[in-house]
């Protein structure tokens, strides 16, 4: 006779052997099952380009950013085209101190340089304690102490001294830092003395204490008319060292990303705001005081210092491929403000000429120093050619007739001059739906090697879409992943849409074979100046603020291959991983990603892979949980820790709930 449990209480009497058994099974129910990952010897050749950046001017990216110039509106080109409140003198202030007395306003009349039509005119009536302009930057200049910077402005005298308004003598200028308190950090001068000629003046400045918000002041101390234009103040520090260069330590985080190549200017700036907006490479190289800047279709204004020399360049100094972008021959489809129905074309007669500027960029970049447009790359700097390979046509382009037309046009014209040339296409906003599936119909059709598909979702949408490369025809255009991020609640930047971005990865390299390029957008925002997040890198004057986007993009551009190994997971609930080989090394590197906010128990199996005896580098990037936020790069409580781990031909380890690890072992 079975005798039933009896009820002694609230407690349930259970003899011991059942007693035994539900604790056995109460402590395997409570350790989750171990997931077996086996990464195989047999493997394929991937991109070995696959991770870069896109740069677009964006969130104050150039101007304020990038670009180590620390003058606001050097050039006096500010308009209220560009915001309602903008003219020629924002950012400037008149300054008339201890008595002085005197005037200032923007001429036109007979500029530096047709593309730079305006200028400002000081008169100094009264001296007093000087009388002349002043400038903050953007929020504020920041300087360091026992810091070199480099002034220069273009100066005219017009009258100095006298009433019968002939120029005579020399007019001397008195170039300050200073800071909010009008306390003076560092002083030089400059003399204006030719009144038929701009002239360049040049002076440095060291500062005596490090501040986060400085202004420059230009005063003059004797009676005159002077007219002055591209005041420019640079710290000798940029990366590099270059001259007209980059902000060092924003140029630095994006170089320690290890980037294969930069997308640039755009992007939305590319093909820009109406016909008259489209980003003329044309016009910003060259002398900085004739490139031609306009406004931004994001709103502000882009000077062009930064061009596409310093673009090249910067490829250059990081080891990046350049991938500079050209407009299509139509404008943004969301030009003045409109959705989608704002997109102009070119008219056809224009064309050509706007094919040659195509096909002389390509020049430039490659040309020999005796070519047109070589000649003019030489005349900057830079007599090698830059090994230009890439060229992308278009940027979410609407595929209407009118874009069908005129891409194509560039296209072939590009095909029959430089078929060395990789073009690469676009197919429309968004990763399905009618411009989604007519781009890549037209793409097939014209053969164009690569089209470039964007996606900003949500993190669970990456991780629906682990399989989507698995299905896409090899035999089709090869793919360029040119914008994508995980948008969390809210646009937020948070752990768990980095994990999402670090699963979706895993595939990127798996199907390396297909997907030849990716980079995360956007890639930089100026504290304060924003017109889109989550971005990349946050910063102000003085400081940087990676997020935790920034680390999984560090990872990938550290550990990433040119061989993809096959790798079966047995259960990839929540989980996501890759296996490549660095052939310039030979080491297997394993990414692991654990999407579930428990740890994950993982048996890894090297099968026909040897690995060479002993520890190899772990590193993890984790936090407390998936809801960990960077606001504006803030620091997190997210942790990326590098420690060694023993390896064999199986081994065991623990993927923190949470979590990106990668796993760099040496091996045969």
């Amino acid at each position: 006779m079975k005798r039933r449990p009896q009820i002694l209480g609230c407690k349930l009497a259970v003899p011991f052997g059942a007693m035994v058994l539900l604790a056995l099974l109460s402590a395997r129910a409570e350790s989750p099952p171990v997931t077996t990952v086996t990464i195989s010897a047999e493997s394929k050749a991937i991109s070995p380009d696959l991770f870069g950046i896109f740069f677009e001017d964006l969130n104050y990216a150039a101007d304020g950013g990038l670009y180590a110039e620390l003058v606001q509106n050097r050039s006096f080109e500010y308009a209220a085209t560009e915001q309602p409140t903008w003219g020629p003198l924002t950012g400037w202030e008149f300054i008339q101190r201890g008595g002085g007395a005197g005037d200032l306003w923007v001429d036109s009349s007979r500029p530096i340089h047709p593309n730079n039509p305006h200028c400002a005119l000081l008169r100094i009536r009264s001296v007093g304690e000087g009388v002349g302009l002043s400038n903050a930057g953007f929020d504020g200049i920041a300087v360091k102490a026992g810091e070199k910077y480099d002034f220069s402005v273009f100066a005219r005298m017009l009258n100095v001294g006298g009433r019968d308004n002939k120029p005579a003598g020399k007019l001397p200028l008195s170039v300050r830092l200073e800071t909010k308190d009008g306390a003076v950090l560092g002083e030089a001068s400059v003399e204006a003395s030719d009144p038929a000629e701009w002239k360049q003046l040049t002076a440095n400045i060291t500062a005596s204490e490090t501040v986060p918000d400085a202004r420059l002041v230009v005063l003059a101390k004797t009676p005159g008319l002077i007219a002055l234009d591209e005041i420019s103040l640079f710290p000798q520090a940029t990366f590099k060292g270059r001259k007209n260069g980059l902000r060092a330590d924003l140029a630095q985080t994006i170089a320690d990303l290890h980037p294969k190549f930069m997308r640039f200017p755009g992007g939305c700036l590319a093909h820009g705001d109406g016909l008259g907006n489209i980003y003329r490479w044309k016009d910003t190289i060259g002398p900085v005081e004739q490139r031609k800047g306009q406004a931004n279709i994001w709103r502000y204004h882009q000077s062009v210092g930064l061009g596409y020399f310093e673009y090249f360049q910067f490829c250059e100094d990081t080891g990046a491929k350049p991938l500079p972008v050209v407009a299509a021959g139509v404008s943004c489809q969301n030009s003045t403000r409109t959705r989608e129905t704002g997109q102009q074309c070119l008219p056809l007669a224009d064309m050509p000429a706007y094919i040659q500027d195509a096909l002389d960029l390509i020049e430039w970049a490659n040309g020999p120093t005796n070519s047109i447009w070589g000649a003019k790359r030489a005349a900057a700097g830079h007599p090698a050619p830059f090994g230009l390979k890439y060229l992308g046509v278009g940027n979410e382009d609407k595929i209407t007739p009118g874009f069908k037309e005129r891409f194509q046009m560039i296209y072939n014209a590009v095909q029959k001059k430089h078929p060395e040339i990789i073009v690469i296409g676009t197919v429309g906003p968004a990763p399905d739906g009618r411009d989604f599936e007519t781009g890549w119909k037209f793409a097939t059709e014209l053969r164009v090697p690569m089209v470039d598909e964007h996606y900003y979702k949500s993190p669970q949408w990456f991780w629906d879409n682990l399989q989507r490369y698995e299905k896409y025809d090899r035999t089709k255009p090869k793919v360029y992943v040119g914008e994508y991020a995980a948008h969390d609640g809210g646009r937020r930047s948070t752990l768990r849409s980095a994990l999402a971005e670090a699963a979706y990865l895993t595939t990127l390299e798996r199907n390396g074979d297909v997907v030849q390029f990716a980079s995360y957008a956007p890639l930089l925002a100026r504290r304060g100046h924003t017109q889109w997040t989550p971005d990349l890198i946050y910063f102000n004057g003085a400081e940087v603020f990676p997020t935790i986007s920034y680390y999984v993009q560090q990872l990938f551009g550290i550990n990433s291959g040119d061989t993809c190994l096959s790798t079966v997971v047995s259960d990839p609930r929540e989980f996501a991983t890759s296996s490549v080989r660095d052939g310039a090394t030979g080491d297997l590197i394993v990414k692991l990603v654990n999407g579930a906010n428990t740890p994950k128990p993982l048996r890894i199996e090297l099968n026909g892979v040897t690995t060479l005896p002993g520890s190899a580098t772990k590193t993890v990037l984790t936090g407390e949980n998936a809801d960990v936020v960077n606001r504006d790069g803030d620091p997190s409580a997210t942790k990326l820790e590098v420690s060694s781990i023993e390896v064999g031909q199986a081994f065991d380890y623990e993927a923190p709930p949470n979590s990106f690890t990668v796993i760099r072992m040496k091996s045969k």
